[in-house]
C-alpha cells in the first residue's frame, strides 16, 4: 500500500496540484467529504487545539443540510474548496452531468477556486472545462475509510510518507472517524513537536 502518490502520476498531470513546493517545513492538511456533524466537529477541535489550519473540500449535499457546520469552517479561518454536489466519480459520468453537479456545490459553497475529483478520478476532457479552478490531488493519501487499514498502520504510513510541502488527505467523514480520529491528533502531535507548522491552501 503506497501512502505517497506514486511519482509519474504528477508526470502525467502536471497541470494538477499535487504538492507545495516550498524550503519551509509546512504540511497542508485537507479534508474531504465533508461536514458532517461529529467528524467534522472533532477535525475542528483538534485543528484549534494545535493552532493548525487546513483546507475542506465539501460535497454540496453535506452543506446544505450541515450550513452552520459549514460557517463554523469558514469562522475558523479554514478554506474550502468544491467536491461535487453529489460526490460523483468523474470516469464513470458524462461530463454534462459532472459538470452541472460541480456547478450546483459552487452555488451553495461560494467563492472559492478549488476543486478536488472525488477519488482522484477525472476524465482530461473534464479537466479542459475547468479553467477556472485549480485542482487540487494530493501526495499523502491516510487511507484513514479503508477498513483494510488499521489505525495504527494508517498513522504510521502518513507520518513516513510526509514531507514539507506534502498535500494530506483525510475523510471527515462517518466510515473514516475511527481511523481519522486515532491518526490526526496523533499526526499533529508528531509534526508540531519537530516545528513544523500546518496552513490552508487559501493562497494556491
Amino acid at each position: 500500500m503506497f501512502f505517497r502518490t506514486p511519482f509519474f502520476l504528477p508526470l502525467l498531470y502536471p497541470s494538477l496540484i499535487w504538492r507545495i513546493p516550498t524550503t519551509e517545513n509546512k504540511i497542508f492538511l485537507t479534508f474531504d467529504d465533508g461536514p458532517v456533524p461529529g467528524p467534522t466537529d472533532f477535525v475542528l477541535e483538534q485543528l484549534k487545539a494545535h493552532q493548525a489550519k487546513a483546507t475542506f473540500f465539501c460535497i454540496g449535499n453535506n452543506l446544505v443540510q450541515n450550513n452552520a457546520l459549514f460557517r463554523e469552517i469558514l469562522e475558523q479561518g479554514h478554506a474550502v474548496g468544491n467536491h461535487t454536489y453529489n460526490h460523483l466519480k468523474g470516469w464513470n459520468t458524462p461530463n454534462e452531468i459532472y459538470l452541472k453537479d460541480i456547478n450546483a456545490c459552487q452555488d451553495k459553497i461560494g467563492n472559492t477556486a478549488l476543486f478536488r475529483p472525488p477519488y482522484g478520478r477525472i476524465k482530461r476532457s473534464q479537466l479542459k472545462q475547468l479553467s477556472s479552478f485549480k485542482v487540487v490531488m494530493w501526495d499523502v493519501l491516510t487511507y484513514d475509510y479503508s477498513a483494510s487499514v488499521g489505525k495504527e498502520q494508517c498513522l504510521k504510513g502518513i507520518v513516513k510518507a510526509t514531507r514539507p510541502g506534502s498535500i494530506v488527505v483525510f475523510h471527515d467523514s462517518y466510515k473514516a472517524e475511527k481511523n481519522m480520529k486515532y491518526a490526526l491528533p496523533r499526526f499533529l502531535d508528531h509534526f508540531s513537536s519537530k516545528g513544523f507548522v500546518f496552513d490552508s491552501l487559501s493562497e494556491l
